[in-house]
């Protein structure tokens, strides 16, 4: 179980066969009896021709590869990782959510990682996507239920997409991660003002539709 202790850190409460996976290092301090050991996470599950076997080098290649450790035992630990602030988001097992790997501190051991290209998220404009925004041509899925601990600077705001509000548009730098039936689509309005230099800073945006839940991060600032 995961628990917001500060916007900072997070407090995971590990118990005999229900280990917390969490990014290398990021250990601040725990009580009880809790070892750590090295851990793989996922696969590369939507990535043709390379399945388990390339896993570890399929997540390399993409970059979206980021050293993991498991905690067992029984006790509590809590996590942080560069004083960026932390949300905790629950999964039911009936939503994916997809974020970027590097955005990822710890999560429940329960739940299942996959590296997917992009494509698989709008075909080729879904590539389009990650090259524009910088993004990259993969993401990270998570699956299961569970709860993940994403980080973020200055923190993040909860946006549902839905029949109500069946659209977001998220500047790409801001956009953090997103959970449920979405499509996220490049809009872009690039005029002569942005080709010279002189336009708003604005001009390529995500355009987030369908029904589930956004995470937006208060600053346009990526890592």
């Amino acid at each position: 179980m995961l628990e917001l202790v500060t916007s900072k850190v997070v407090k995971s409460t590990v118990a005999p066969g229900s280990p917390t996976l969490a990014r290398r290092g990021s250990m601040l301090f725990h009580q009880g009896d809790v070892r750590f050991v090295p851990h793989t996470i996922g696969g590369a599950g939507g990535m043709p021709g390379m399945g388990a076997v390339a896993g570890m080098a399929g997540r390399m290649m993409s970059g979206e590869h980021v050293a993991m450790m498991a905690a067992e035992g029984s006790g509590t630990v809590h996590y942080g990782h560069a004083g960026l602030h932390v949300s905790v988001i629950d999964l039911d097992g009936t939503g994916v959510l997809s974020v970027e790997a590097s955005r990822l501190l710890a999560h429940s051991g329960a739940l299942s990682t996959s590296v997917v290209p992009l494509t698989q998220q709008g075909g080729v404009r879904g590539a389009v996507r990650g090259a524009m925004t910088g993004q990259g041509m993969f993401t990270t899925q998570v699956a299961g239920r569970g709860q993940v601990a994403v980080l973020a600077h200055g923190g993040t705001v909860e946006i549902e997409v839905g029949p109500h509000r069946p659209q977001v548009v998220v500047d790409p730098q801001a956009y953090v991660c997103h959970r449920g039936t979405l499509t996220v689509d490049i809009s872009a309005n690039v005029g002569w003002r942005d080709a010279v230099g002189r336009g708003s800073g604005e001009a390529v945006q995500l355009a987030i539709g369908g029904a589930g839940t956004v995470w937006v991060q208060a600053s346009e600032q990526k890592f």
